[in-house]
């Protein structure tokens, strides 16, 4: 069953937010927003800095509250939040704890006492992220790719439905981004979670997306969704292909459009 098939997890309708300050005109960061995220669906947010694609995350996540419009969401749980995991554009490791045990806080912190399945499940992740030798180190021993899989599997501690990933990436030199790319596939290949995925690079965009949504300058409007028709798995040699550069520019295109519009 294709995307196309299954019933959105996530709708946003007409959704705004504004940042209130006294004395001084509202900020508007989200204006107009309608989207309709599918379940196992891969979607990123591309645009400006400081269009509010960050401050969309937080609005699903129950981070912030939006200001208008609606925001559904099946779930299948009462409190969306714990169908979600977040991973932040840094990893904000616990420096005093080791690796195992910065995986197993969000257990320890909703959930109190840590059992032997929750043990076993953060080695098992660490193994898929290719760090089961370094379980019991901390997080000064590692690089900034090793830190940010930490930071993954952490989210992926309690099987959240949802992943929402702020440009997790972007601090990581080109080659550890595109190993992590990959990385980050294959666990999304092999779980179909939801995805949401902000990133300020065209072509790791369209590398992993099934669908690009892409956004103005602020306040951040949805200018149009892309759809990427590139056959899975996604391996980085598609990125010299005829149709992975057409999206690209495609993308780029409706960028350039918008910063025009904006600045005139």
């Amino acid at each position: 069953m294709g995307h196309q098939d299954t019933p959105p997890i996530i709708e946003l309708d007409q959704v705004d937010k504004r940042y209130r300050a006294r004395g001084r005109p509202d900020v508007v960061a989200l204006r107009d927003v309608t989207l309709s995220v599918r379940d196992g669906e891969f979607i990123s947010l591309v645009g400006p800095s400081g269009c509010g694609k960050s401050t969309l995350l937080k609005l699903v996540n129950g981070l912030e509250p939006h200001t208008d419009g609606t925001m559904r969401f099946r779930t299948g749980t009462e409190d969306r939040r714990q169908a979600m995991g977040m991973v932040f554009q840094q990893p904000l490791l616990l420096p005093w704890r080791t690796v195992r045990a910065n995986v197993t806080l969000p257990r320890e912190l909703t959930g109190g006492r840590l059992r032997t399945a929750d043990t076993r499940r953060a080695e098992e992740l660490l193994d898929t992220l290719r760090l089961g030798d370094f379980m019991n180190s901390y997080p000064r021993e590692l690089s900034g790719g090793m830190q940010q899989r930490v930071g993954i599997a952490r989210a992926l501690m309690h099987d959240p439905r949802i992943l929402l990933m702020d440009e997790p990436f972007g601090a990581l030199d080109a080659m550890t981004r595109d190993q992590m790319s990959l990385e980050l596939l294959q666990i999304w290949e092999r779980d179909r979670k939801t995805v949401l995925f902000v990133t300020h690079s065209i072509s790791e965009s369209v590398l992993l997306s099934d669908r690009v949504v892409v956004m103005s300058s602020r306040p951040g409007r949805i200018v149009s969704v892309v759809d990427v028709d590139l056959p899975r798995p996604r391996r980085l040699s598609d990125i010299n292909t005829e149709k992975f550069g057409a999206h690209v520019d495609e993308i780029r295109r409706l960028l350039d459009s918008e910063h025009e519009l904006a600045t005139t």
